[in-house]
């Protein structure tokens, strides 16, 4: 089951896996778990270092099938084992310094910061995930945004059978 709606700024996905909730966990806060499912339908994450702790960064690197790299990274502001995952989110260099989206060719009025807020609850045996990703312009780029979750999302459901 997935749920998707994008309003002003903002996307959120729900999702359930039939995986229990310490599996979902660790696909988020584990790089060798992260590397199998981050980024879109044929794209590869050849590069995920993260300092998984209040204050600490990430640096992330999806690769398109024509071999083009794109960077990520942010803050972890908030952390509650197994419950709650809030970062921020940004388009960055392969040093891990903040770029515009522009850099990438993102057009739209993006924020200055990102939030990234992850939840996960307990289904008896199942998780539901929760995915809200604020900043994002309206339209055209919250909607390609949320479409390249999804596919992550599916990689991810793959990767946890």
């Amino acid at each position: 089951m997935t749920t998707t709606t994008q309003s002003k700024n903002e996307l959120v996905i729900t999702r359930i896996f039939d995986a229990p909730r310490e599996l979902v966990w660790r696909a988020w806060t584990e790089p060798e778990h992260l590397m199998r499912w981050w980024g879109p339908k044929d794209f590869t994450s050849p590069v995920c270092k993260m300092d998984f702790r209040v204050g600490g960064k990430y640096l992330f690197c999806i690769r398109d099938p024509e071999g083009k790299d794109y960077w990520s990274t942010g803050i972890y502001r908030e952390i509650i084992p197994m419950e709650k995952i809030v970062c921020t989110d940004a388009f960055a260099d392969e040093n891990g310094n903040e770029v515009p989206a522009s850099q990438y060719g993102m057009p739209g009025d993006w924020s200055d910061e990102l939030l990234v807020t992850i939840t996960f609850e307990d289904m008896g045996g199942k998780t539901k995930m929760t995915l809200r990703h604020t900043g994002i312009p309206a339209g055209d780029m919250s909607e390609m945004t949320g479409a390249g979750w999804n596919q992550s999302f599916d990689k991810l459901a793959e990767s946890l059978k």
